[in-house]
């Protein structure tokens, strides 16, 4: 990912005690995660339930399920996106 890349969330509703709607509490880890690397996060609201999308120079890097994340957590998998060097380890097998 580029160096203090502009970074859209795209996270869609999903359901919490039979309501569904967008909610951005579990996207707060990724953000601050995101930002601590010097990105800018811009949040859009979709219409694809439990979804979310990181999106970079109109490129979709990451999707996952938002319950999938933890209040809190920037887990998921999402740490080999944020730090390319250690997913090209993980790849080479280092």
């Amino acid at each position: 990912m580029p160096t203090n890349a502009r970074v859209t969330l795209c996270h869609g509703p999903y359901n919490s005690n039979g309501v569904v709607k967008h909610r951005t509490s579990r996207l707060q880890g990724l953000q601050a995660a995101l930002r601590a690397r010097g990105h800018q996060c811009v949040l859009e609201e979709t219409r694809e339930w439990n979804m979310v999308e990181l999106v970079v120079n109109g490129e979709t890097i990451f999707i996952c399920d938002i319950r999938q994340l933890e209040f809190g957590s920037a887990q998921v998998g999402l740490m080999n996106v944020l730090d390319p060097d250690d997913r090209r380890e993980q790849e080479q097998g280092t």
